[in-house]
Parts: C-alpha cells; structure tokens; sequence
C-alpha cells in the first residue's frame, strides 16, 4: 500500500529518513563535508555495514553527496545537498524538543524500582 498520498507529509519524511540511523548521520553531516570515518566515529554505536547502507540510501535520495577524492590512501566524504539541507532544516525542531525532553524521556524509560526487583 502507498502510503505517501495522506494529508500529512510525515509519510513522506519517513520515507526518506526512516529508522535509527539517517536522522543521526544527518545531524553530524550538517556542519560541513565529513569524511566516512568521522561519521562512524560520531555516530555512536553504528557498524560499518550499517553506515555504509544508510549512506548509500541517503545519496540515492539526493539528500547527501558522495565526493571520491581519487587518492591514496582512499578518502571519500559525504556533504549536504540543497534538498538534504532544506531537510535538516525541518530535523532542527525535533533535535530541540529532544533536548529539552532528555531527561523526562529518560526518566520514563528507566525500569520503575518494582520492575527491577522483580
């Protein structure tokens, strides 16, 4: 079912963000060309092969350039598009109220007392 004719356009940024990692790359990627290996690094907790598919996902939807410097050792980086920085634009409310909820968040995941003692 296609999903991406609903009134609301959150189906459609889904699409193109979905899942744990890209919103994360998308973040570290904002400031500037960022090489493969920052990326992994800044991305905490992410595997190679994993990062290497949602980079790959992400050129493909034109919302990161892949630039090969053609040198050895190999250097390649990843830098926004236009369209992937009208996307980051939209991401910066979401990372804000993230902030400003962290710790209310937290508290509602953290196992309650009763939950640990069982």
């Amino acid at each position: 079912m296609d999903r991406t004719n609903t009134p609301c356009g959150l189906d459609v940024a889904l699409a193109v963000i979905g899942g744990k990692w890209k919103p994360l790359i998308l973040f570290h990627v904002q400031s500037g060309p960022t090489r493969f290996s920052e990326i992994r690094r800044r991305v905490g907790g992410i595997s190679e092969k994993v990062l290497i598919q949602q980079l790959r996902a992400l050129v493909e939807m034109n919302v990161l350039l892949r630039r090969d410097h053609h040198c050895v050792p190999p250097v390649v980086d990843y830098a926004l598009t236009p369209f992937g920085e009208t996307l980051v634009e939209a991401l910066a409310p979401l990372c804000e109220w993230g902030t400003a909820n962290r710790e209310l968040v937290s508290a509602m995941r953290a196992p309650s007392a009763k939950e640990r003692s069982a």
